[in-house]
């Protein structure tokens, strides 16, 4: 018994991606008799027979490969998330510094941000909407919007948690504060920064399905509505999966760059 708890709590490499396919293959066995059982308006299969109950990775599988309309829709969503992620990167990580280094900024703006953060940003989407429309860029607000927060409030505790040793030895070497930025802040709040980057993709992911589906339809958001319009439950879960994906890909790439510069603020992971 001892020896088969300690190969089941193993960290070698080969018994967590056994472990990993296991816990796959029973969950697509699951679905598989599942979706069979039902009706194709209601659950589709994973495999499916192609004649009553059309299956979800052979739908996938034609839009990817097959379907140049699906392509461009995926693309349209890409775009849109990066955008506006891109946004939120940019404005949020220096400002995150900022608040950081302007106390008296910070204090008279608390209390807003705290406001807007707690607030369900799906909320604010009527409200963008009687303003600035059905375009673009109110859709890249939105998505801007579900990322911005996570990143502003991991990157202004980075900065905050800087040693105030740190700053006093740069002010006795009459460093300036542009060398401050570069040399302390800045290397400092990396990782922290990092873990609102990665928290906030999965955020702004949801935030791209919603502009999409609330404000006009495009992309995955329009696919996902055509599907279910018309009863085709393989179409409405091959674009979950294709969200999944898109997901899982965004917040993997943001972890491998926490993970590399996690050293830097003293963690072992």
């Amino acid at each position: 018994m001892d020896r088969v708890l300690t190969f089941v709590n193993s960290d070698r490499a080969y018994v967590r991606w056994g472990t990993v396919l296991l816990a796959l293959l029973a969950g697509g066995l699951l679905w598989e008799v599942v979706g069979l059982q039902f009706n194709q308006a209601i659950m589709a299969p994973l495999i499916g027979d192609g004649v009553d109950h059309p299956g979800t990775l052979p739908r996938l599988g034609r839009y990817l490969f097959d379907d140049p309309e699906y392509l461009l829709s995926l693309l349209q969503s890409i775009q849109l998330f990066a955008t506006g992620f891109g946004l939120a990167l940019l404005i949020a990580l220096p400002f995150g510094i900022i608040l950081a280094r302007l106390v008296m900024l910070r204090v008279a703006l608390e209390s807003y941000i705290l406001m807007l953060y707690v607030t369900p940003m799906i909320a604010l989407i009527p409200f963008i909407l009687s303003i600035l429309g059905f375009d673009f860029w109110p859709k890249v607000l939105v998505v801007y919007l579900f990322a911005f927060f996570p990143i502003l409030y991991n990157t202004l505790e980075g900065a905050r948690s800087v040693k105030p040793e740190m700053l006093e030895v740069a002010k006795s070497f009459r460093s300036s504060e542009f060398a401050i930025w570069t040399d302390i802040l800045i290397p400092y709040t990396l990782p922290f920064a990092l873990t609102g980057i990665r928290q906030a993709a999965g955020r702004a992911l949801v935030g791209m399905v919603a502009a999409e589906f609330f404000l006009s339809t495009s992309g995955l958001g329009e696919e996902l509505q055509t599907a279910s319009r018309n009863f085709d439950m393989a179409g409405v879960l091959a674009t979950i999966l294709v969200i999944t994906g898109l997901g899982i890909s965004f917040m993997k790439i943001a972890g491998v760059f926490e993970q590399k510069y996690s050293a830097w603020r003293g963690l072992d992971r």
